[in-house]
């Protein structure tokens, strides 16, 4: 299957509306709002169905791809998360799209480039928590939180891939999943969570528009996040510092302690026991409990 690009316009929509209050992306329209000369976005496509989309970037990176390229799938029928979990929704239910970053070009070392994955989730959160009009919280490393029914519960994920001198990011979110839809029944949706919006067009602009911000100072500081201010604006949106937290490591390994800083290479720093403050650079994070602050 070769997948197309959808243009949004009634008589090629008709036929691929199986549900009203889901019309498809208007790709013309994204690409006026968004490519455009000296911006970051360069080449903007929407597929109707793919595996995922970044699989397909990957591959188009390798190939010389532009920085700026964005990918856009109505549906991903073999959409990664961390771990290689699958990730899967209703076509139309969500947006799933993928970048193209090339930050080497703009002098940024390597040892930066983990910090992307977290610009993402920065720059999401709050394009998102404007445009949609609902609370986000950022989970390390790459989760984002909406409150539904008083519970905390995950509604984006986060994907990132190297691919030579680039890098992939990779997004997916719930947007006007219903309970019924959900994969787990923790998980949760801007419109579960009372968004005032659900329209996925200027939900992703404003998602896209953001990150290029976001992009364009973290680059002019050559990736330093402190002096970019991400580093933290992203502590200051994480719902995970401040908590007792179970981190369970690659290797079967787990540590427990408290979430007490996200450290200049955009580590988590736990308290264990005893005092011992250890940095944790991958693994999933559960979230245990609160921990009263001293006033």
């Amino acid at each position: 299957m070769t997948p197309s690009d959808t243009s949004g316009s009634p008589g090629d929509a008709r036929g691929r509306w199986s549900d009203l209050e889901r019309p498809p992306l208007n790709a013309a329209a994204l690409r006026r709002g968004l490519v455009r000369p000296g911006g970051l976005w360069t080449e903007l496509e929407v597929v109707r169905a793919t595996g995922s989309t970044n699989t397909d970037l990957v591959t188009r990176a390798r190939a010389g791809a532009p920085e700026g390229t964005v990918l856009i799938a109505e549906e991903q029928t073999a959409g990664r998360g961390r771990l290689d979990r699958a990730w899967t929704a209703p076509a139309r239910s969500g947006l799933f799209f993928s970048i193209l970053l090339r930050p080497g070009g703009a002098g940024v070392p390597t040892e930066r480039w983990g910090w992307l994955p977290l610009l993402a989730g920065v720059a999401a959160a709050g394009a998102l928590s404007r445009t949609a009009g609902v609370d986000t919280a950022l989970k390390w490393p790459n989760d984002l939180l909406v409150t539904v029914e008083g519970e905390e519960r995950k509604f984006g994920g986060i994907l990132a891939e190297r691919a030579g001198d680039a890098v992939v990011i990779g997004m997916g979110l719930n947007v006007s999943l219903r309970a019924g839809e959900l994969p787990v029944p923790t998980a949760g949706s801007l419109a579960l969570a009372n968004a005032i919006s659900t329209d996925r067009d200027p939900l992703l602009r404003a998602v896209l528009r953001s990150i290029a911000e976001w992009y364009g100072e973290w680059r002019r500081f050559e990736g330093d996040p402190g002096a970019s201010g991400l580093q933290e604006t992203y502590a200051a949106g994480c719902a995970t510092l401040g908590r007792q937290v179970r981190a369970e490591l690659p290797g079967g390994r787990e540590r427990i302690g408290e979430a007490v800083a996200i450290d200049g290479d955009g580590r988590l720093v736990l308290a264990t026991e005893g005092g011992v403050q250890e940095p944790v650079s991958a693994g999933d994070i559960v979230h245990l409990r609160s921990v009263p602050r001293e006033e």
